[in-house]
C-alpha cells in the first residue's frame, strides 16, 4: 500500500527540490522539441492534451516570439492536501520583461506528476 503524500506537510524547500528538476526538464525538452522527454512526468490527462503536434506548434510560436527560456526565480508555493502549485518569475532570451511560469504537481502511485503547466 502506497502512503499518501500530503503537500501541506512538506516544506517549501522540499517542494522546490521536487519541482525545479521537473520544470528544468520541461523547459529543456520544449527547447529541443523533444515530445517524449517533455511529457515523461505528465499525468495521463496532460499527455492527452500535449500531443506531438500541439507541442511543436506551441514551442515554435513562443520561440519565434520570445526566444528561449532563460533565468527562472521561484516566487510562491500554494499547498493543498492532494496537489501543489508553484509559480516562478520567468525570463526569455528575446522578449523583455517578466513572465510567469506555473506548474501543478500531484502524487500518484509513488511518483510526482505534472497535472498543469504554463508559461505566460
Amino acid at each position: 500500500m502506497t502512503a499518501t503524500v500530503s503537500f501541506e506537510s512538506m516544506s517549501d524547500q522540499q517542494i522546490w527540490g521536487i519541482a525545479n528538476p521537473i520544470m528544468d526538464n520541461l523547459m529543456d525538452a520544449s527547447t529541443q522539441l523533444d515530445h517524449a522527454r517533455h511529457v515523461r512526468d505528465f499525468t495521463d490527462r496532460m499527455k492527452a492534451i500535449v500531443t506531438p503536434a500541439y507541442l511543436q506548434r506551441v514551442c515554435q510560436q513562443y520561440q519565434s516570439e520570445k526566444g528561449y527560456f532563460s533565468h527562472r526565480v521561484p516566487v510562491a508555493v500554494f499547498k493543498r492536501p492532494n496537489s501543489v502549485a508553484m509559480v516562478w518569475k520567468q525570463s526569455f532570451t528575446k522578449a523583455s520583461g517578466e513572465f510567469v511560469a506555473e506548474m501543478v504537481l500531484v502524487h500518484q502511485n509513488g511518483k510526482y506528476w505534472v497535472d498543469h503547466v504554463m508559461v505566460f
